[in-house]
């Protein structure tokens, strides 16, 4: 298959860069001629560049919604489609998806979008949510297939009135494997807690660093990795709570996979959340893992098995779950052990790569063949 894969923007690099990323890699791995779309410039088009996977980066595709700005990326999107004539077009992220099934439909492309996480999830503010549901309930009727990354936002999709049930299928994120030496040693001490997550509204490191702040009698010591515009306020809590000589602010870094192999514990707080793929790199390293039970989440981690959900925001859950891990690097070990099991089990790249690349094929074949009935693949569930 010819393969176009569309991303709005090329940084900051999150889950849908890197989950294009794995996607274009795996289709030229099994004989598929991607190419992919984007914006803007960064790490994620070096990486691209060099897995030699063709990229398009376009001038008006950006995040923000304007007019102008967007009668011009659409231009751009179709000169683009023309010239590549995929078999089918695979969009990613807001902007992309709306823009790119708009052109599709109109080129008669069959075209797949992917959720990573619906931006009226709940934690969003309910007039952005009310807005996104609307803008969801429009394009919908352009996809050939719409992917979650959940079974949450499959639901989700569903009780919004976004599609219908046949239109949309779950296909859980799955990454590939690193090497022995990049696997964690969760019983060391003393613990180091690790968190991935760019400082935005999305994240919600302040419950995190009120939970740690009861915890100081312990030995432990926190690194945060990402950047954002909420960093400053993040740095200034850090030092309000006295907390300054156990946290570094490590930055974006290209060796994530190193820095979950140095730690003992994973955590992430967020507001809301799709199927993050900081849970799994956690669970692919052997980690041990506390995550706020929105989104997907749950269907990543096990309670009380490879880690602990804690409700959104609720420093005392998060306080308590800590402290039982800081005080048993027996405890570290058993829940990292069986994340890495579970991660093997359900969340490797080869199981999402099947499954996606099945309903690319599906839908390519309808296109084809002229088949307008209900599409054939069912709402598969990875785990």
């Amino acid at each position: 298959m010819n393969i176009a894969l569309m991303v709005t923007r090329a940084d900051p690099v999150g889950g849908a860069q890197i989950h294009v990323r794995d996607l274009a890699a795996a289709a030229r791995a099994h004989g598929h001629s991607p190419t992919v779309i984007t914006s803007g410039s960064g790490p994620f088009l070096q990486d691209l560049r060099a897995l030699h996977i063709p990229v398009v980066v376009l001038r008006y595709l950006a995040a923000p919604i304007s007019p102008l700005q967007d009668f011009r990326a659409l231009q751009e999107i179709q000169a683009t489609l023309q010239s590549l004539q995929p078999d089918v077009l695979a969009t990613h992220s807001s902007k992309a998806g709306i823009l790119g099934r708009i052109v599709a439909r109109r080129l008669r492309i069959p075209v797949v979008f992917t959720a990573h996480g619906w931006s009226f999830t709940p934690g969003i503010a309910p007039p952005r949510a009310a807005l996104y549901r609307l803008i969801e309930r429009l394009a919908a009727p352009l996809s050939s297939k719409i992917i979650t990354v959940s079974e949450f936002d499959r639901r989700l999709a569903l009780e919004a009135g976004i599609t219908t049930e046949d239109r949309l299928a779950t296909v859980h994120n799955g990454i590939p494997d690193v090497p022995a030496q990049r696997r964690a040693s969760p019983g060391r001490g003393p613990a180091r807690l690790v968190m991935v997550a760019r400082f935005e509204p999305q994240k919600d490191h302040a419950t995190l660093l009120h939970a740690l702040a009861g915890l100081t009698g312990r030995p432990w010591e926190l690194d945060f990795i990402g950047e954002g515009p909420l960093r400053g306020p993040v740095e200034q809590l850090v030092r309000t709570l006295g907390l300054g000589t156990r946290v570094r602010f490590l930055g974006q870094r290209p060796d994530v996979d190193a820095c979950l192999a140095a730690a003992q514990i994973s955590v992430l707080t967020s507001n809301w959340e799709g199927f993050p793929l900081t849970v799994l790199e956690a669970m692919r390293a052997g980690l041990p893992v506390v995550a706020s039970a929105v989104g997907g989440v749950a269907e990543a981690l096990q309670d009380g098995d490879s880690g602990y959900l804690v409700p959104r925001g609720e420093v005392t859950v998060l306080r308590d779950r800590l402290g039982r891990l800081l005080s048993s690097p027996g405890l570290r070990e058993e829940m990292g052990s069986k994340g890495r099991i579970r991660w093997e089990q359900h969340f490797t790249i080869g199981q999402m790569v099947e499954k996606t690349f099945a309903i690319y094929q599906d839908v390519v074949r309808r296109s084809r063949t002229g088949d307008r009935s209900s599409p054939g693949i069912a709402a598969g569930v990875t785990a």
